[in-house]
């Protein structure tokens, strides 16, 4: 059809907004529909789909036989993963394990099966679908469905204590060697790993600095699961001390909070880094280890925690800007922020003068 000059040019622009429309609905649509690829993904981690792929391509069939699975409702798991890169389909059926979806194995390195897990656990999961909740009354929905805070909740849970704390553990070991390799450590005195759960990043921060000891510090029963006497190399510089946070922290000449400030609210904040204030040792550092939200548009895995932990925990993900606040009411002062290879940086922070 010949284009049609006399047409008015509002009615040319009507007919373009409402094609951005369709697309705007279809591309909506399609991201309403995005948090069924977590849940297969849970679903994948749970059965062992990515052990059983191990050994090389396989059938539903096969999987569902290994695993214990109904093989029709497997395939429509792995088809779904497929579409992300985590399993690929070949013309004969078979599902192979990617590169991508190596980690998802429970017998490799750097293993985040329990981690996927522990994101897409209940207590992260219920919650989520009761964000609204969060903007419309403002504080955690996690009390409303649990009838408790999530802290609270562990204590009387030991299943989803487990799951965090083994989640937690599976999360950080892709990131412990490369956080302990981002900072140039002293030769010589204390670290002390502040709420440092089984101790993976304090012995990376031991191997590599051979002058240092080190003070895993935690609440007991998560010590109880700690791996530092797996490690011949450190033996005899390590030490574990039982407490919380909240009350005192060990003296060290550099203290490590490892993904553990966004678990709680400012004044939460401030009350654990006046605790290490105080517990540093002249020239001493404390080292805040966790994701800096950037001031731009771009995605990034902490604009999305950072909802995890809106509708579950009291904590937020922040910006430098937050950091040097939070610091600053704490007696503390932000020195400088250095980025690692992972999704944290090193918020390096000295006793204000």
């Amino acid at each position: 059809m010949p284009h049609d000059e006399s047409r008015p040019a509002a009615d040319r622009s009507g007919a373009g907004a409402e094609e951005g429309l369709r697309r705007s609905a279809a591309f909506l649509v399609d991201e309403a529909l995005g948090f069924a690829f977590p849940a297969a993904l849970r679903a994948a981690a749970d059965t062992g789909v990515a052990d059983a792929l191990a050994a090389g391509p396989a059938t539903p069939d096969e999987l569902a036989a290994a695993t214990g699975t109904d093989a029709r409702n497997l395939y429509r798991v792995l088809r779904l993963l497929a579409t992300r890169a985590v399993v690929a389909e070949d013309e004969r059926g078979r599902f192979t394990l990617t590169e991508a979806g190596q980690a998802l194995r429970a017998d490799v390195p750097y293993s985040v099966r329990d981690a996927v897990r522990m994101l897409t656990d209940r207590a992260f999961w219920l919650p989520a679908g009761r964000m609204t909740d969060c903007l419309t009354e403002g504080g955690t929905a996690f009390d409303a469905v649990f009838g408790m805070p999530f802290f609270d909740h562990f204590a009387q849970d030991e299943r989803t204590a487990a799951v965090f704390h083994v989640g937690m553990a599976a999360m950080s070991e892709a990131e412990n060697a490369a956080v302990a390799a981002a900072y140039a450590f002293p030769d010589t005195g204390t670290v002390v790993d502040v709420g440092g759960g089984h101790g993976g990043l304090l012995r990376e921060v031991l191997r590599r600095n051979p002058g240092l000891r080190g003070v895993l510090h935690d609440r007991a029963h998560v010590l109880a699961g700690h791996r530092l006497d797996d490690e011949k190399e450190i033996a005899g510089r390590w030490s574990t001390a039982e407490g919380d946070f909240f009350t005192a922290v060990p003296a060290g000449d550099v203290l490590l909070l490892k993904r553990i400030t966004h678990d709680w609210d400012d004044d939460e904040c401030v009350t654990l880094l006046g605790h290490c204030r105080r517990a540093l040792r002249p020239g001493g550092r404390v080292l805040v280890l966790d994701a800096v939200v950037p001031r731009d548009n771009a995605p990034h895995q902490a604009k999305a925690m950072d909802l995890l932990m809106m509708v579950s925990l009291t904590g937020r993900e922040r910006t430098e800007a937050d950091f040097a606040e939070l610091l600053g009411r704490a007696g503390l002062r932000l020195s400088r922020v250095l980025p690692t290879p992972t999704v944290l940086s090193v918020v390096e922070a000295v006793v204000q003068n």
